[in-house]
C-alpha cells in the first residue's frame, strides 16, 4: 500500500481530489442524473414538511392572531359604542338637569316676588289701616285740644276784659271773638 502511494496513479488521484483535475460535481455530467433524483428528492421531502407541518402551525398563528385582532377590534368598537352612548346620556342628563335647574329656579324666583309683592301689600294695608287710625287719633286729640283752647281762650279772654276794663263781659260776645280769632 505504501507503493501504491508513490506511484503516478497515486498523484493523480491525490491531484483530483485537490480539485486541480476534472470538473466541479454538481456540473459534472456523469453526477448530473444523481444529483438530480437527490435534489428532487430533498425538495419533495422539504415540501411535504413545510406543507404538513409548518405551514399550518404559522397559518394557524396567524389565523389565532387574526381573529384576536378581530375580537380586540370588536371589543374596542363595542366599547367605544359603549361609551359614546354613556357620553350622550351623559350630555342628555345634563342638559335635562340645567333645565330642571333653571325650571325650578325661575320657580323659585317667581315664589319669592309674589311672597315679597304679598308682604308689600299687606304691609302698605297694615301701614294705612295704622295711619288711618293715626289721623283719627290726631284728628280726636286735635279736636279735643281745639275745643279746650277755644274755652281756654273765652276764660283767658274774659279774664283780661274784666282785669282791663273792671266790667265782666257777656259769655256770647266772647265766644264770638275767640271764634272769629281762631278762624283767622
Amino acid at each position: 500500500m505504501a507503493e501504491s502511494h508513490g506511484g503516478a496513479e497515486g498523484t493523480g488521484a491525490h491531484t483530483e481530489a485537490d480539485g486541480s483535475g476534472g470538473a466541479f460535481p454538481p456540473f459534472d455530467p456523469n453526477t448530473f442524473a444523481s444529483q438530480l433524483v437527490s435534489l428532487v428528492i430533498a425538495f419533495v421531502a422539504l415540501y411535504l414538511i413545510v406543507s404538513r407541518i409548518a405551514l399550518p402551525r404559522v397559518s394557524g398563528v396567524i389565523d389565532a392572531r387574526q381573529a384576536a385582532i378581530d375580537g380586540d377590534l370588536t371589543a374596542a368598537q363595542k366599547l367605544k359604542d359603549e361609551s359614546d352612548a354613556a357620553l350622550k346620556a351623559y350630555e342628555s342628563e345634563l342638559a335635562a338637569a340645567r333645565g330642571r335647574a333653571q325650571a325650578i329656579g325661575t320657580e323659585t324666583r317667581e315664589k319669592l316676588n309674589a311672597a315679597a309683592e304679598a308682604e308689600r301689600k299687606t304691609l302698605e294695608e297694615s301701614l294705612s289701616a295704622k295711619l288711618a287710625e293715626a289721623e283719627k287719633t290726631i284728628a280726636s286729640t286735635r279736636t279735643a285740644a281745639m275745643s279746650n283752647v277755644k274755652s281756654i281762650a273765652t276764660d283767658a279772654a274774659a279774664a283780661i276784659v274784666q282785669q282791663l276794663t273792671g266790667i265782666v263781659p257777656d259769655g256770647k260776645s266772647v265766644d264770638s271773638a275767640v271764634k272769629a280769632a281762631l278762624k283767622g
